[in-house]
């Protein structure tokens, strides 16, 4: 999939003002400081489309972003590690819950995950949430550039079997890189089926 066109629409914290059109939705969401403006600029090939900072948690609303005119990207706050107070940390993970529950536009989530890291019970917490609701969503493990091939094949083993602990089957993931453009055809591959395969159902 090529991207000709990536706009800002809006941000907002209230699921009912999220756009009104039945554009289909893919949300990217991680730990605050797992590199998503870097990985969504990348994949939009546009250096500031989204806002990168040296402080984790900066994105405390709902951001999207129409692509090519027919998709939205949607840009969550992150979980955990945010340097917010707890009462503003409570009330933008209400409203993640509520767009996650709520959106029905939203066809799959994708989780980052920094791949430099042994599996944190964070983003396990998150995925196992989001596996109880019957939310689809995938894996991005971000900052390959970071690790050489065998440590990247082993830290992704390690959360396969964590997971496969109570998970039929690992979710499909992806490995990324920023800096790299690494990965950025096979995310932009998989949208761009979901989203040729919803327009032959219809």
């Amino acid at each position: 999939m090529n991207i000709k066109s990536a706009e800002f629409v809006m941000s907002n914290s209230d699921v009912a003002k999220c756009p009104k059109d039945r554009l289909p939705e893919y949300a990217f969401i991680g730990r605050s400081n797992v590199g998503k403006s870097s990985l969504i600029n990348m994949l939009t090939s546009r250096k500031s489309l989204a806002k990168t900072s040296g402080r984790p948690g900066k994105t405390q609303l709902i951001n999207h972003f129409l692509i090519n005119k027919d998709w939205y990207l949607v840009d969550l706050p992150g979980y955990g590690y945010a340097k917010v107070s707890k009462s503003t940390k409570k009330v933008f993970q209400k409203f993640i819950t509520k767009y996650f529950e709520e959106r029905e536009q939203m066809i799959c989530a994708f989780v980052l995950v920094d791949i430099r890291h042994e599996p944190q019970p964070i983003d396990l917490e998150f995925m196992q949430y989001l596996g109880e609701g019957g939310i689809p969503f995938c894996v991005i493990f971000t900052k390959a550039d970071k690790l050489k091939p065998k440590a990247i094949d082993k830290h992704v083993e390690d959360y396969k079997n964590i997971m496969l602990e109570t998970w039929e089957s690992m979710p499909q993931h992806f490995i990324t890189s920023s800096s790299k453009d690494i990965g950025k055809d096979e995310v932009l591959g998989f949208i761009g089926e979901l989203n040729d395969g919803m327009e032959k159902s219809i």
